[in-house]
């Protein structure tokens, strides 16, 4: 689950990591008590669920409390388009109002779920304020870290290192090092997947500061944290990723035009490469999981058709514990629903009732085409001209 800025930054102050001082606004009166309170100059930031806000407008220093009360007023209510959010972009619901800061540095801190490190690991570099993956193409150098011992948790020692690399003054090796270790406990409590601060500014007169954040929360342990959960914005997120979760649907939506269905995520990997080798993309990754049942099935493909982009449906199965035939039923208890709907399908089936399964899709009217193996879907999917 992610949130806003201005709730991770409220998040990050009660760990003792400093921010900088400021309050959110929901109108441009608000926006405009809020700019007087810091004395008329302040930073107005839009309060979406995606970055590249400052590229495409989202961001403004403002002199004045009229001129902060002016740009709330041209930005809420409208929707942002940044390089994150796809041309259908995101609607600006409220706007953070900050103090502004005299920069000196900018940093960048980071803790993140590492596969191969099998646990969390610190990520740190001198060149805050860019983008982290540009950093580690062009000066891979630049990037620290610091893997975390799972039983141990973060060592005093490795926070100390990761401020040194920094090359920062003397005097800020103790605040960043322990602002280091608040922020792992926060990621730790929290069950986060994802705590980035960027930039994490050292200003004119030596305090640290994190001037922007994102906080993301695992989902599967959302349950452990009933509080977090109010923190949800819904309405940031696109609409068939909201649905697919109400029925345990792994889903994420893509931009391209062809949807996939599958039963397992391995099988959903490999089902987008089909779609890529058809010459086509994929408009989604979803997975149905093991123990779907007719309904589960027919609301998955309900979700996928929910993409006005989607023309074409690219459904992989292979029955074990869902069984072929119970997901041929699920597909055309969908298309009996909604028949205006439906766009052509082409379906592979193998393992447990595939024929029982095929038999079901070859006699509902549905337009389906039913292949063999990887290579003729492939083959299909470029028939198709999507």
């Amino acid at each position: 689950m992610k949130i806003h800025e201005y709730q991770a930054k409220a998040i990050l102050a009660k760990y003792g990591v400093p921010v900088p001082k400021g309050g959110v606004a929901d109108s441009p009166e608000a926006a405009k008590k809020l700019a007087e309170d810091m004395g008329g100059k302040a930073v107005v930031k839009a309060q979406v669920h995606a970055g590249g806000r400052g590229k495409a407008g989202g961001v403004k220093l403002v002199s004045s409390a009229d001129e902060a009360a002016e740009f709330a007023s041209s930005i809420l209510g409208t929707t942002l388009v940044t390089f994150q959010t796809g041309p259908e972009g995101v609607p600006v619901r409220k706007v953070l109002v900050e103090e502004t800061i005299d920069v000196v540095d900018e940093l960048y801190l980071a803790m993140v779920i590492d596969g191969a490190a099998e646990g969390i690991v610190a990520i740190a570099s001198e060149a805050g304020g860019m983008d982290i993956e540009q950093v580690a193409d062009e000066t891979p150098e630049k990037i620290l870290r610091v893997a975390v011992d799972p039983v141990l948790g973060l060592q005093p020692y490795q926070g100390r290192q990761l401020a040194y690399g920094l090359n920062v003054k003397p005097e800020l090796i103790r605040p960043i090092a322990a602002l280091v270790e608040n922020l792992y406990k926060l990621f730790q409590e929290n069950d986060c997947s994802l705590a980035e601060i960027n930039p994490l500014v050292i200003t004119s007169d030596g305090r640290v500061l994190a001037v922007d954040a994102k906080l993301t929360i695992d989902d599967d342990a959302m349950f452990r944290h009933k509080d977090l959960s109010e923190l949800h914005d819904p309405v940031q997120e696109d609409a068939g990723e909201v649905e697919a979760r109400k029925f345990d649907i792994n889903f994420v939506k893509l931009n391209g035009t062809v949807g996939c269905i599958v039963n397992g995520a391995g099988l959903a990997m490999a089902t987008m490469d089909v779609v890529l080798s058809g010459d086509a993309q994929p408009a989604n990754f979803l997975d149905i999981g093991g123990g779907a049942d007719e309904d589960k099935v027919a609301n998955a493909l309900r979700i996928v058709l929910m993409d006005s982009e989607v023309k074409l449906v690219l459904i992989n199965i292979f029955g074990g514990i869902l069984r072929c035939d119970v997901a041929a039923r699920g597909f055309v208890q969908q298309g009996k629903a909604d028949p205006s709907s439906m766009r052509p399908m082409i379906v592979r089936m193998l393992g447990t009732n595939a024929e029982e399964g095929r038999k079901t899709l070859q006699e509902s009217g549905l337009d389906v085409t039913l292949v063999e193996d990887l290579p003729s879907a492939a083959d299909a999917v470029r028939a198709a001209k999507t």
